[in-house]
């Protein structure tokens, strides 16, 4: 079995690995021609998706306008045998309409923020307020590359 064989994560691991980290780095292409490099809140949105909102002025989505692709990075560990992460090339669909742009918003406040059940009625309020300036965005894997250092048992 190959190296890179050993670290690859099941899609189960994959799947609980996503779930519990915090922060994805989506790198979008530049008009200039480099990556535009962005760190994002996210939730799982099933079938392997991602979702996230932001400003819909930002340079990472005018940068999506002109082409919807963006490489998602997914990582963690402090040395070289905790490195665990994902990358994944994806496709992304904006999605702009107000109350959905909100239940996302809503989606991850209550993510971050560690609640469950129903979202306090001043989040609701909150969100609803922002969700004009907002835009969601949907990262659909096309690639999915996958490591675990972890499973090497602290050799090289």
């Amino acid at each position: 079995m190959s190296r890179r064989d050993q670290i690859r994560m099941s899609d189960d691991e994959l799947r609980a690995y996503v779930a519990e980290q915090r922060v994805i780095n989506v790198a979008t292409m530049s008009p200039n021609g480099r990556p535009h490099l962005a760190p994002l809140w996210y939730f799982p949105a099933g079938g392997g998706r991602l979702s996230t909102w932001t400003y819909r002025k930002s340079q990472k989505v005018a940068n999506l306008m002109r082409l919807a692709q963006a490489t998602v990075l997914i990582e963690s560990g402090e040395s070289y045998e905790q490195l665990r992460g994902v990358s994944m090339e994806c496709d992304v669909e904006f999605v702009e309409e107000t109350d959905t742009v909100a239940d996302i918003g809503t989606r991850l406040a209550m993510r971050y923020a560690g609640l469950e059940g129903d979202p306090p009625a001043e989040l609701t309020a909150g969100i609803a307020h922002q969700a004009p300036k907002r835009i969601g965005l949907v990262f659909t894997p096309t690639k999915t590359v996958s490591w675990d250092h972890t499973k090497l048992g602290g050799t090289y």
